[in-house]
């Protein structure tokens, strides 16, 4: 359960009335709640190191960009707390609070003008690639300079896919894996529906505008200054978010898993090592659907059969499922209440989650009526590492 900061008592000091009324109308103003992190069986969540390694922490946020923040999408939430000033602000002060040695956010669109020099002033350095097209938001890794050192990165632009389709060759000549036809979609999943503006697709008939959706993600490799014989690779990703469109997730995911499996060779050879991997995001896709199934199943046995799994890259675990099971939401809003968001890890002997964020539930009070409010900018999902 989420546990509100008590409310602490205002003693008002002999200021002249106007000053008074100023006081008392900030006071009335609610702050972001503070999540705690549970331990996985009774692991030290505050320990940062141990003889036989060092524990980070990592936290996947979708900040909801601010392009995006209209009261017409979301009625629900209180006007007040969609404004820029104070949800800036407010995601700001959560961030801080993490105390994460890694941040990887979705949908930031005030990069250069907020986030890159605010987040600098708290100790963190980035990088990030913003959206193709007329898109604003992008994805960003923020890590801390004390705890890190960023030693290679790539970007990922799915519209590289429609290049392969062009070439006749993607993810491996697989050539299945391709949107061919807007008669293939998917139908929605789980009940899926999420607001967006809308937007022109052109033909979905076409698999060359079906696969150009603007959508990118960025990763890199992180030697940990604690420990500087380990290397992290750390990704980030935001996919495509329409759920009858399931299939361009699809092939987004699988892309995204091609693409990283030769950036961890490249870091293997370049800097002789065996990289532990992370990868994060926004991924549009509820639990059991075709995505989340494609990504867990290289290390699931009780993942469901999906189509081409023959060769799998990379076998990654969901660090809630692995710990506690999938929260029962990321997203929550009157219109669709589900999980979207997760932390992804390839389990070695070198890398295992020792604790997780403490998470709402569904009647919590904090989130009834929906997201985002005064008490959460927006959703989170997160995780400790060893």
């Amino acid at each position: 359960m989420l546990k509100a900061l008590p409310a602490l008592p205002c003693r008002l000091p002999t200021f002249p009335s106007f000053k008074r009324i100023v006081s008392n109308k900030m006071s009335t103003t609610p702050s972001p709640i503070y999540r705690e992190f549970i331990s996985v069986e009774g692991s030290d969540s505050n320990s940062r190191s141990r003889p036989d390694g060092i524990r980070f922490r990592l936290v996947s946020y979708n900040i909801l960009a601010q392009v995006y923040v209209k009261s017409s999408l979301f009625p629900h939430s209180p006007s007040p707390c969609l404004r820029w000033k104070a949800r800036s602000q407010a995601i700001l002060s959560v961030l801080k609070n993490f105390g994460a040695d890694f941040l990887c956010l979705q949908e930031v669109d005030e990069y250069d003008s907020f986030y890159k020099g605010n987040m600098e002033s708290l100790g963190y350095s980035s990088i990030y690639v913003q959206r193709n097209g007329q898109k604003r938001d992008g994805c960003g890794i923020f890590y801390k300079q004390k705890s890190a050192e960023l030693v290679l990165e790539e970007k990922i632009e799915y519209n590289d896919l429609v290049n392969s389709i062009q070439d006749g060759q993607i993810l491996g000549d697989d050539k299945h894996d391709v949107p061919t036809s807007g008669n293939i979609r998917a139908e929605p999943e789980n009940g899926l529906e999420l607001k967006k503006a809308p937007e022109d697709r052109g033909d979905p008939n076409d698999p060359c505008v079906r696969l150009k959706r603007d959508c990118v993600g960025i990763m890199a490799a992180f030697k940990l200054k604690d420990l500087p014989d380990h290397v992290v690779i750390v990704a980030n990703t935001h996919l495509y978010w329409d759920p009858e469109w399931a299939d361009v997730k699809l092939a987004q995911a699988k892309y995204l898993l091609s693409r990283l499996a030769l950036f961890r060779t490249l870091v293997s050879n370049r800097l002789e090592c065996t990289p532990s991997v992370v990868v994060a995001g926004d991924f549009n896709s509820t639990p059991g659907d075709q995505v989340y199934q494609y990504l867990i199943s290289g290390n699931s046995p009780l993942a469901p059969a999906v189509e081409c799994l023959e060769d799998m890259p990379i076998p990654l675990c969901s660090v809630y499922a692995f710990t506690r099971g999938e929260p029962p939401f990321t997203n929550c809003t009157p219109d669709f209440t589900n999980t979207l968001d997760y932390i992804l890890f390839s389990p070695t002997d070198n890398i295992k989650p020792v604790s997780f964020l403490e998470l709402p539930e569904l009647d919590s009070s904090d989130v009834v009526g929906g997201l985002p409010n005064y008490s959460h900018p927006t959703s989170i999902d997160t995780a400790h590492y060893l």
